[in-house]
């Protein structure tokens, strides 16, 4: 999701509360805090020796411990002033890609990309998941598109001490 339209999803959802899924069923605590709108500009440099730049918004959501069993979550309203207040000082980039920046003490600290959004009953649902690395030179590298899957005839794992690993 692009910034501008996750501020286009907020600004028509004011009287909601903003919720967000980290994982599928998992959501994110009634007691977080937007603590940090990073504007990130990416410069980078792939294994072909291509050069890339990019530019992305990440939004960084913390729990409070001193606030554990809140129940009632952030509405819009306030999650819009704080990032109206923030693109006053530092204007967003409207094409930049927006992450969720998160984490607990049973998930690990990731950039969460917004997959989807649901509506239920007085919620705005976020629905986050980790984008996977891939190579973005698999033409130039001759890195296939899709690795082989291989079968396993025995019966021992595929990667055993004297197995068949990589």
């Amino acid at each position: 999701m692009k910034t501008q339209e996750l501020l286009n999803v907020l600004n028509q959802n004011k009287n909601k509360n903003l919720l967000f899924e980290y994982a599928p069923n998992l959501l994110v605590g009634a007691n977080y805090h937007i603590t940090e709108v990073k504007h990130v500009t990416i410069e980078s440099v792939d294994c072909g020796a291509q050069t890339d730049a990019w530019k992305e918004t990440v939004i960084q959501l913390w729990e409070s411990p001193s606030e554990l069993g809140k129940t009632e979550y952030m509405t819009v309203l306030k999650a819009l002033g704080i990032l109206n207040k923030v693109g006053k000082l530092k204007s967003y980039e409207a094409n930049a890609e927006v992450k969720f920046e998160y984490s607990n003490a049973n998930f690990h600290t990731a950039q969460l990309f917004v997959n989807d959004f649901e509506i239920r009953n007085n919620n705005i649902i976020f629905k986050l998941a980790v984008e996977k690395t891939d190579c973005k030179a698999k033409g130039i590298c001759g890195v296939p598109e899709e690795a082989p899957v291989l079968e396993n005839s025995s019966s021992e794992p595929c990667c055993s001490p004297d197995g068949n690993c990589c």
